[in-house]
């Protein structure tokens, strides 16, 4: 590395674009792995077009991944890269909205072809016109590289054809940052070692590729700056990199162990929940059996069906199949069921935005059924805690008797962070319970008969007995009518019905005496405004705090992992604050369930544009409550960079 210097940095964020048919997602995974096993902290934002194949070249067919990692904790993608790679015209335009005065540019300059710039909507080429009074790039660091150019050079010798040889010019990209930034090549290697195995051709000309972007690096006089972030402190344990898919389906594998319990997942292939469905078909050895069903409806009618046979039923969908599952859950609070339904929520309404993050679906999740049909709600706060939050909706649903909503989004099934892979001995038990001719009772009408009471309740949980099929003594009458209170027969009258709709109501309040206090996050105790969040709003949160605080000021936060019901101190904690704030990727739909319950003037942040929040502008918004709660003005300009964290 003669001549190269070496500039130490605590984080950075970088983003790969190019065409939906460019490899990004890959490249960024790569590169994400690659962070992962240096030991940095980390968070990924992946971001593709909706259709399978979009229009090559053009603005809606631009995909990318974002990756933030660095030396410390961070909660949050970032708002805005640090370094771009842009692999054509249209990924440059689409992009280049989000990039910070200053920010590095490395272009490819092959596809900046005439056709390729109109379709981008280009009138002239701007890397003709760097340097100029004009250069529309002027305020970036742009360097333009020729990647396509030198990759099918440096593949030639494999003798595939051009269009082939131009396919690796992502890993010529990745071995290029791999060295800017001093990632290990080894992992990358042996990952398209084993992918291309059985193809020795393309195999070699990835590889090949990826050394010839990191020769590029080391050699080339257009980079003199190598850049060093190193790894972050963090508590022992085992870790790796997890995308928040990946850890719901370990989190529903776990809970079917933690239970002894079958795991039945009955599901249709929707964005962005398919993940969960293809990973939990690999876990047969746990126990697991997966169907693809034919519609939203069949899967989860399959699903209960496995419930009431004795397994765990799960499906899994987003918005628009809630919608068409709506019935079907009705169904499983009347019957009592366990069930375990995950909304990973995307942008709606309708098809609405297919690979796109929402939180729209709360208020559906509380109340799109028709009746009193309460339901408990759980939401994860990150990738890694989406394993977490499938246990507890696991535990949930198992122990009292009830369908639960499990409530993701887009940005955290795709998202990725370093997950601790927890000790065995940590995971709670979950005890199942079963009936068993132990509990048959004395026939009230006959006293040396014994009888089953299958709406009989737990006096803790008020959970009715679970008793599946093929025990005798225990037969009972099952469906979607209302049922008397104890036998189970089918009852239409006014007062049971009132009865047992107030009792379900009251199995789901129960859930509450089973949560731990909520974790106020008030260093001071001195906080005037409470910043309240659920879901993946917590990273933005956090990051918006953590600013606001270096700059002198106290705030509070609280984040809810419960939903329905809500934690039994969350009206004490709400009453502590002047003011309440409540940032959202809705239009207030959490805010209008905190001011129903607890009265409590709940101010709301909302964006619905289908991204993540940024922390910068949320810091902003947090700041200018904190100043009107203080009557001070407060300037956030100082600690601008704690934004991105």
């Amino acid at each position: 590395m003669s001549g190269k210097q070496v500039k130490q940095l605590d984080r950075v964020i970088i983003r790969f674009a190019g065409d939906s048919g460019d490899g990004m997602q890959l490249t960024g995974d790569r590169f994400t792995s690659e962070s992962a096993v240096f030991g940095n902290d980390l968070m990924t934002l992946p971001n593709f077009p909706a259709e399978i194949r979009a229009p090559q070249g053009t603005l809606p067919g631009v995909s990318s991944f974002q990756v933030h990692f660095a030396d410390h904790d961070i909660l949050t993608a970032g708002d805005a890269p640090d370094v771009l790679v842009a692999m054509n015209p249209a990924a440059l335009k689409a992009n280049l909205g989000d990039l910070p005065k200053g920010a590095a540019i490395i272009v490819d300059t092959h596809d900046f072809t005439k056709r390729n710039l109109d379709k981008a909507g280009y009138d002239v080429n701007p890397l003709d016109l760097l340097g100029d009074a004009n250069d529309p790039l002027g305020e970036f660091q742009v360097t333009p590289v020729d990647l396509t150019g030198m990759t099918v050079e440096a593949v030639k010798e494999f003798g595939l054809s051009r269009k082939d040889a131009a396919r690796a010019k992502n890993m010529f990209a990745l071995g290029l940052l791999s060295w800017m930034y001093g990632r290990p090549t080894d992992p990358t290697i042996s990952f398209l070692q084993k992918r291309f195995a059985k193809v020795a051709d393309i195999r070699d000309a990835n590889i090949t590729a990826f050394k010839a972007g990191w020769n590029f690096g080391e050699t080339t006089e257009a980079f003199v700056v190598q850049y060093e972030i190193k790894p972050a402190p963090m508590a022992p344990g085992t870790y790796r990199n997890i995308t928040g898919n990946l850890a719901l389906a370990y989190g529903l594998v776990a809970g079917g162990v933690q239970s002894g319990l079958p795991v039945f997942l009955g599901s249709y292939p929707i964005t962005p929940a398919s993940d969960i469905l293809h990973e939990l078909s690999k876990h047969k050895a746990f126990g697991v059996t997966t169907l693809q069903a034919e519609d939203e409806i069949a899967g989860i009618g399959a699903a209960i069906g496995a419930s009431f046979a004795g397994s765990l039923g799960v499906t899994t969908t987003s918005g628009p199949g809630i919608a068409l599952k709506s019935e079907a859950i009705g169904l499983a609070v009347m019957t009592e069921l366990p069930l375990v339904v995950v909304d990973v929520q995307r942008g709606g309404p309708s098809t609405g935005l297919p690979t796109k993050t929402e939180q729209a679906d709360l208020l559906q999740a509380m109340y799109g059924r028709n009746g009193e049909a309460p339901v408990p709600i759980v939401a994860p706060q990150s990738p890694g805690d989406c394993f977490d939050a499938a246990l507890e909706a696991c535990r949930i649903a198992i122990t009292y008797r009830t369908p639960v909503m499990l409530l993701s989004d887009g940005y955290l099934a795709n998202g990725s962070e370093p997950w601790r892979i927890p000790e065995l001995v940590d995971l709670p038990a979950i005890e199942p319970g079963f009936a068993t001719a132990e509990d048959l009772v004395e026939d009230p009408k006959d006293p040396e008969k014994k009888v089953f009471q299958p709406y009989a309740r737990d006096p803790e949980t008020l959970a009715r007995p679970w008793a599946p099929p093929g025990v005798a003594g225990l037969e009972h009458r099952i469906g979607g009518i209302e049922k008397a209170d104890i036998t189970g027969n089918i009852s239409y009258d006014p007062a049971n019905h009132d009865f047992m709709v107030r009792t379900r109501q009251a199995k789901v309040d129960r859930i509450a005496d089973s949560l731990p206090p909520l974790e106020v996050d008030d260093p001071s105790g001195e906080a005037k405004v409470l910043v309240i969040g659920w879901g993946s709003t917590y990273g933005p949160i956090g990051a918006g705090v953590r600013r606001v605080r270096k700059a002198g000021f106290n705030v509070a936060s609280v984040h809810l992992r419960h939903l329905n019901p809500f934690p039994k101190d969350l009206g004490e904690i709400l009453r502590r604050y002047d003011k309440v704030l409540c940032p959202e990727m809705n239009l207030g739909q959490l805010s209008l369930l905190l001011r129903g319950k607890y009265l409590v003037d709940a101010i709301g942040y909302n964006q619905v544009n289908g991204m993540p929040i940024k922390a910068a502008a949320l810091a902003e918004a947090i700041a200018g409550l904190v100043g009107e709660a203080e009557g001070v003005e407060i300037d956030l300009t100082a600690t601008a960079q704690e934004a991105s964290q």
